[in-house]
């Protein structure tokens, strides 16, 4: 298992992405399969980016854990910020209009759809979501 600790910054995306990709390279992962689990890491950390820390000036950090065994990747992203549990909310009414619809919410609705497994776990006062994605 290899992990990387960033800041919770939208200018770290780049780096987690990174990350993420040269593991996935060296695991042979079908480029559709990489490009679908991108989507996933650019929304779960952008989340965590934008929102984890948003009572704290000071901001926080990111951990991401990236484990590739028997065919599948399973991704970890772990924070010290506010609890939230992206798997608990319901998902976007997807028949109303762009204007009726709530804001928000799209992105891990797609996440949910696109990854094999969405596991969230409120831990030692950290937020740990796990994706899993059969290569």
């Amino acid at each position: 298992m290899k992990e990387l600790t960033v800041k919770a910054e939208v200018g770290c995306l780049d780096a987690v992405t990174d990350f993420v990709n040269g593991e996935l390279e060296s695991a042979d992962c079908p480029m559709k399969t990489l490009m679908q689990i991108d989507l996933a890491v650019e929304e779960l950390f952008v989340n965590i980016a934008s929102y984890a820390y948003r009572d704290k000036p000071e901001g926080g950090d990111a951990l991401i854990r990236i484990d590739v065994l028997d065919g599948h990747a399973r991704i970890t992203f772990e924070d010290g910020g506010i609890p939230f549990d992206p798997t608990a909310k319901g998902d976007p009414d997807r028949t109303a209009s762009a204007e009726e619809r709530e804001i928000g919410g799209l992105g891990i609705f797609l996440t949910k759809k696109i990854m094999d497994d969405v596991i969230y776990e409120y831990c030692g006062g950290r937020n740990v979501l796990t994706v899993t994605k059969k290569l």
